[in-house]
């Protein structure tokens, strides 16, 4: 007997989706992006993740900030600042207020995604973003992320005077002094089993104007964010002078529709991106 041949089933062929990469002029810098279709259509909904102050966007996957992981239905933007990862700068403190860095966003959301409702996450300066982009153009979020909240209020001062003197060191040093220095600070417990960037994401030119700029600036008066109608969801961790749950817990009382939720554990930070796909999901 001959012998017998499976008959031959159909291939099926997966077109490779690849994210569009660009490259977008706002004033006095280019922004570095990437818009990750995800294989949906040009009206599925865009969330944006951003990132804190001297990192990048690739640089939040490493940091388990990126809380991009179980979203669906969405297609996923992510952009380096003015002055960090890719995106290009000038040696201007008053370029890196967060205002500023507010309104590149909000230019960057008219050319990817003209007149579309977004959400979007961000920690510390991505938090500050997003807060002075809500209040610019409430309309334009259909929900914000408040990731690891930067000191505000009444513990700017201190971080602001921190700032200061990371930026003359660098000047009087260079960049390697600053790394030196930083390296003897201890991460929080959420971050324990995580690698720290020893360097940061912005160039020795740049680093004392970024933090000059991040010195400038506070987050909103309370009263205007306690205006602010847009769900929130604000993500905290413990031990973190920069990142007090202090500030978490103030927006969390003034902001009308917020849900707060503190990690301890590097096990707390994994559940982020359930956390954020859930509530995405909530108010889609």
């Amino acid at each position: 007997m001959g012998r017998t041949t499976a008959p031959e089933l159909p291939v099926r062929v997966l077109k490779k989706v690849t994210p569009t990469v660009g490259m977008f002029q706002t004033e006095g810098a280019q922004l570095a992006y990437e818009l990750d279709s995800r294989g949906l259509g040009d009206s599925a909904p865009v969330f944006v993740q951003m990132h804190g102050l001297t990192s990048s966007a690739w640089r939040e996957h490493r940091a388990g900030l990126d809380v991009t992981g179980e979203l669906t239905g969405c297609r996923v933007l992510r952009y380096d600042a003015r002055g960090h990862g890719f995106s290009t700068g000038r040696p201007v403190p008053y370029d890196y207020v967060w205002p500023r860095l507010a309104s590149d966003l909000l230019a960057l959301l008219d050319h990817v995604a003209p007149d579309q409702r977004v959400h979007a996450a961000g920690p510390s300066m991505g938090t500050a973003t997003l807060l002075y982009a809500a209040l610019a153009d409430p309309e334009r979020f259909a929900t914000v992320t408040l990731m690891v909240p930067p000191t505000a209020w009444e513990t700017r001062l201190a971080q602001s005077e921190s700032y200061r003197a990371s930026a003359d060191l660098v000047e009087e040093e260079g960049i390697g002094a600053f790394v030196r220095v930083s390296q003897s600070v201890l991460p929080p417990p959420a971050l324990a089993d995580r690698p720290k960037e020893k360097v940061p994401a912005v160039s020795q030119e740049l680093l004392p104007s970024i933090f000059r700029g991040a010195a400038m600036t506070d987050l909103p008066p309370k009263e205007q964010v306690a205006g602010l109608r847009i769900p929130a969801q604000i993500l905290a961790w413990v031990d973190d002078h920069a990142h007090p749950v202090s500030t978490a817990e103030e927006l969390h009382r003034l902001l009308p529709v917020s849900q707060l939720s503190i990690a301890e554990t590097p096990e707390d930070l994994q559940t982020w991106p359930r956390r954020t796909a859930r509530f995405v999901e909530q108010y889609s």
